[in-house]
């Protein structure tokens, strides 16, 4: 598959490569430093491997000094996410975001992608800036009353990144999975919208046809922990999702619907009461209260004010990932055992699904002393925490783990959606070759992340009855995203002519196999409402097109065909 792929994309850049344009009228201003461009490594993830392999020969067609820098996942997110400024900074990556269900509302990336108060240590990690556009993400959040109005909202937000391009989107991923359906009821498969069947419903719900009630999976990627107030990665989501309970949960067709909670009430557009089901249990057998429901959302809120040498105010949040989903509730009031009362600053049209359906449910017994803990020291926050065994009341509960190896889960049978399985087991396996041999020895039993060609996948379903193939489009999508704090990438022409260098179609067809839709937005195609824009514009794969608007916007070529800035 390797070689095929690597003789594609020669082909590509052969085929596809021009002359230089002369060089510009203008000054000449410094050349163009060399730049870094980041991906995985091509063991772990050959699409993204290869597809960013193939864009970094196209920007050498623009004049470019460029490096393909491919690491380790846990090495990139590092590098990533917490080299953001700075001398070792860093300047182009290969990134994705993937389907989760409370991304069915499109406000989490319409907000936390890119409004301005998450760029230091949010998911606004590629430090976009923009007041007009902060105004329209904080706009369609209050507008509840007027669907329409919101989606008009929404799309001049999608306009405006499209536009500016600080995120090159390419595809949402047709994500490929295959089950065993000798050993699960296919008929008990769901299939999620913008999510596929590595989902929650699927997870409860599938049902043995035999005497194998484990379901065996692995995934690529260690696992890093498991904390109910760390966003630690995909796989882990797929564990923290099942071991604890929230308020509410995204149905299958994408709706935020009450799951701990019995019932949701809105008596304003401020105030929501939730109340609970009766009887719940954490793993430990305490019982379930309105205190846990409060304090839930007072552990995200959590955090201390910093100040600086300049006499500068920061609040430094304990659970960052949780803190942009928890802090529009000003005030929370615990009316009795079961109910609660939410008091939010502002109305907020994707509550239920961003915060109600987001936080993970925690027990204040356990978790009050860690956090007021934390809130001592200067240099530590939740993402350092790893119970030993940790404590949910969600449907599964841990048997035992190795962040590097595998987590074993058993149905928790005092749940009261107790899941049809008996266990739940995620082994990690690096190692593609070794995937494809345990879904086909019956090892394993449900393959749902698969980072290599899923035409391999095909091919095996194919001349294998035991297995089934299924595939759906992702709220996800994959994308070349840009610090835009630093030049180049601080210049929306810079920016738009390195999209203009991204073959989209041939990526699709030939890398991904067809399993991928064209991406142009943040908002996936599978959100089909979100999506009733005016067309987005385009950016056409055109090496010629791009050396043109770089030379419109004043850059220019020496001798040797190293592009420069423009003069002064």
């Amino acid at each position: 598959m390797t070689r095929k792929i690597l003789g594609l994309s020669a082909l590509l850049v052969l085929l596809l490569s021009i002359g230089m344009l002369p060089a510009s009228s203008q000054s000449m201003g410094e050349a163009v430093p060399t730049i870094i461009v980041r991906s995985v490594t091509q063991a772990e993830r050959p699409i993204e491997y290869e597809t960013t392999r193939l864009v970094v020969e196209n920007m050498r067609e623009l004049g470019l000094d460029v490096e393909h820098r491919a690491v380790p996942w846990a090495q990139l997110i590092d590098e990533i996410w917490y080299t953001r400024t700075g001398d070792d900074a860093w300047e182009m990556t290969y990134w994705r975001m993937v389907g989760r269900p409370e991304r069915s509302d499109p406000d989490e990336f319409t907000y936390n992608l890119f409004h301005s108060s998450v760029r230091d240590g949010g998911y606004n990690f590629i430090g976009y800036n923009n007041p007009d556009y902060d105004a329209l993400a904080e706009a369609q959040r209050v507008e509840v009353a007027d669907k329409e109005a919101r989606l008009d909202i929404i799309c001049e937000a999608q306009q405006i990144i499209r536009n500016d391009m600080v995120n090159a989107y390419f595809v949402h991923p047709l994500t490929p999975q295959v089950v065993n359906t000798q050993v699960f009821n296919p008929d008990s498969v769901v299939t999620q919208a913008g999510i596929g069947v590595h989902n929650f419903w699927t997870w409860i719900g599938i049902e043995p046809t035999g005497d194998e009630t484990t379901l065996t999976t692995s995934t690529t990627s260690f696992l890093n922990s498991f904390n109910p107030l760390e966003i630690a990665g995909d796989a882990p989501s797929r564990v923290t999702e099942m071991t604890w309970d929230r308020l509410m949960r995204i149905n299958p067709i994408g709706v935020a619907e009450p799951w701990a909670a019995e019932k949701v009430t809105w008596e304003d557009p401020l105030n929501v009461v939730v109340t609970l089901r009766a009887g719940m249990t954490w793993h430990d057998g305490e019982p379930v209260t309105s205190e846990d429901a409060a304090y839930t959302f007072e552990a995200a809120l959590a955090g201390t004010t910093q100040t600086d040498e300049d006499g500068k105010e920061s609040f430094r949040a304990e659970a960052p990932d949780y803190y942009p989903f928890a802090r529009n509730v000003a005030n929370i009031e615990i009316i009795d055992d079961l109910n609660v009362r939410y008091t939010l600053h502002t109305p907020s049209a994707a509550f239920e699904t961003s915060s109600l359906a987001k936080l993970n449910l925690i027990p204040e017994h356990v978790w009050r002393p860690i956090i007021e803990d934390l809130l001592t020291k200067d240099d530590a926050d939740v993402d350092s925490i790893q119970e030993d065994i940790p404590i949910g009341s969600g449907p599964f509960k841990y048997v035992a783990f190795d962040v590097n190896e595998f987590v074993l889960l058993e149905a928790f049978d005092d749940h009261w959606a107790r899941p049809k399985i008996d266990a739940w087991l995620m082994n990690v396996l690096p190692n593609q070759e070794a995937t494809l041999g345990q879904i086909q020895s019956g090892e394993m039993n449900f393959l749902w992340e698969w980072p290599g060609d899923p035409g391999v996948l095909r091919d095996i379903v194919d001349s294998n009855e035991q297995l089934d193939l299924f595939s759906a489009i992702s709220i996800g999508f994959q994308y070349f995203a840009f610090n835009v704090r630093y030049a180049p990438f601080d210049d929306v022409n810079f920016r738009q002519a390195v999209a203009h260098s991204i073959p989209q179609q041939f990526i699709i067809d030939n890398i991904y196999n067809g399993f991928a839709a064209p991406a142009d937005s943040f908002v996936s195609a599978a959100l089909e409402y979100w999506r009733q824009c005016e067309d987005l514009p385009t950016y056409d794969f055109t090496i010629e097109g791009a050396r043109q608007l770089l030379a419109d916007a004043g850059y220019s070529w020496d001798d040797d065909g190293r592009l420069h800035y423009p003069g002064g």
